[in-house]
């Protein structure tokens, strides 16, 4: 049986499901698809490259919205905050991912934001700045997120006043924050 690029990053994309990034190892991946390690690196010069094709895997559903600047930007982002709950741990890897510019999809998804901040006003020496930190609130807010859903399947008693909120409504706050943070950045900049 021949061993194509699409099988590597379904069975790592499993493992990551099954088992979290802590244990998404090339070698454990080897053995689920009964190969050397060797064989891996036929289709993936490192692990770094392989987690960039498992972020893009999991960003698939995130796609560009229609509308103003700021409904596209709250569209994308809420697209964004739901592929990575879709996964284990996937906030973390498409973060590290990002961090190491292996990601294409964050990379569209930067331009699209980038490019709603810009029709917002946002000059464009800050078009991908505002673009970013948009992107960094998601991953951040999503990662904690994810966190606190592990802590409570560990039956862990964690009391915080913040936790006892819907995580949705939580997440829109902050988003919405920083999108009239964009628009006054734009209104002062006029």
């Amino acid at each position: 049986m021949q061993l194509h690029k699409r099988d590597v990053v379904d069975a790592a994309t499993a493992l990551l499901d099954d088992y979290g990034i802590a244990d998404l190892s090339m070698r454990r991946l080897a053995r689920e698809l009964a190969v050397t390690p060797g064989a891996l690196y036929w289709h993936f010069a490192n692990k770094q490259q392989l987690l960039g094709a498992v972020a893009d895997r999991i960003l698939e559903p995130v796609h560009g919205e229609r509308g103003g600047w700021r409904a596209r930007i709250v569209g994308i982002c809420g697209q964004l905050r739901d592929a990575l709950l879709s996964h284990t741990d996937a906030a973390e890897l498409v973060s590290a991912s990002f961090a190491a510019g292996q990601s294409e999809v964050m990379d569209d998804v930067l331009t699209q934001l980038g490019a709603a901040a810009a029709e917002a006003g946002v000059t464009a020496a800050n078009a991908e700045l505002a673009a970013r930190s948009v992107v960094y609130y998601v991953l951040g807010f999503t990662a904690d997120e994810q966190s606190r859903m592990q802590w409570d399947a560990a039956g862990a008693d964690v009391a915080a006043t913040v936790w006892n909120q819907n995580p949705s409504a939580r997440f829109a706050f902050g988003l919405n924050l920083l999108v009239d943070g964009i628009a006054a950045h734009s209104r002062a900049d006029a």
